[in-house]
């Protein structure tokens, strides 16, 4: 098979794959979201002022996880580019703009996951 199309196969490629990168950045835009919203409404402020620090990073991975298995990229590599990702999003957490960080670190996660084969269709070997 060739062309654009065809499934990029063997050790990742250097080029980013606009269809994966979208895909990427609208699941783990809608799991930040969706996860966001539902811990906001189960817990107080003050929970995240304790304990933000752990439940952000986990939530992230989290959100990573479910964006790998709904994209059908390999989840260790999504997991590490997932954890290299939340640097630049911790840095703006401490400059007071954690929603800007958030939005900069989906950027860079779809960015960074678009350069991963694409996934096998229909589980061929």
């Amino acid at each position: 098979m060739t062309g654009p199309s065809a499934p990029r196969v063997g050790p990742e490629n250097s080029s980013v794959d606009s269809e994966i990168l979208w895909r990427v950045a609208v699941v783990q835009a809608l799991a930040v979201i969706v996860l966001s919203l539902s811990l906001g409404l189960l817990f107080p402020h003050s929970f995240f002022e304790a304990v933000g620090w752990l439940v952000g990073p986990l939530a992230w991975m989290l959100c990573a996880w479910f964006t790998a298995w709904v994209v059908g990229l390999a989840v260790g590599p999504v997991l590490g580019r997932a954890a290299l990702t939340g640097i630049p999003s911790a840095l703006f957490v401490i400059l007071g703009l954690h929603w800007l960080g958030a939005v900069v670190a989906i950027g860079l996660f779809a960015a960074w996951c678009a350069t991963m084969p694409r996934p096998l269709v229909g589980g061929a070997p």
